[in-house]
């Protein structure tokens, strides 16, 4: 017998992963915001000036954006984990 919608209950892994993706949320603004300062001294006025001084701020720039990537891509990994898992299941289910 299958149970009915009545029967269902929250599922604890889907409410695992929400809490999961709040908190990786909260640490990925941190992440994406490490490298603001010193790439903003950078690529924003003359602090270092030179063939050397540009290499190392395109680098820092994609080192930047490739942080921001990785970060990106965490996050969409637990939305689509969290899409994939039922809001609600049986009892049984949310016992294993």
């Amino acid at each position: 017998m299958n149970p009915g919608p009545e029967d269902l209950v929250p599922n604890p892994r889907r409410q695992m992963l929400e809490q999961t993706l709040t908190e990786v949320r909260a640490r990925v603004a941190i992440l994406e915001a490490a490298l603001d300062p010193a790439h903003g001294k950078f690529a924003g006025r003359s602090v270092w000036v030179g063939p050397k001084a540009r290499t190392f701020t395109e680098d820092l720039t994609a080192r930047r954006t490739r942080l921001r990537q990785a970060a990106k891509a965490l996050v969409d990994a637990l939305e689509e984990e969290i899409r994939a898992a039922p809001a609600k299941v049986s009892p049984s289910a949310a016992r294993q």
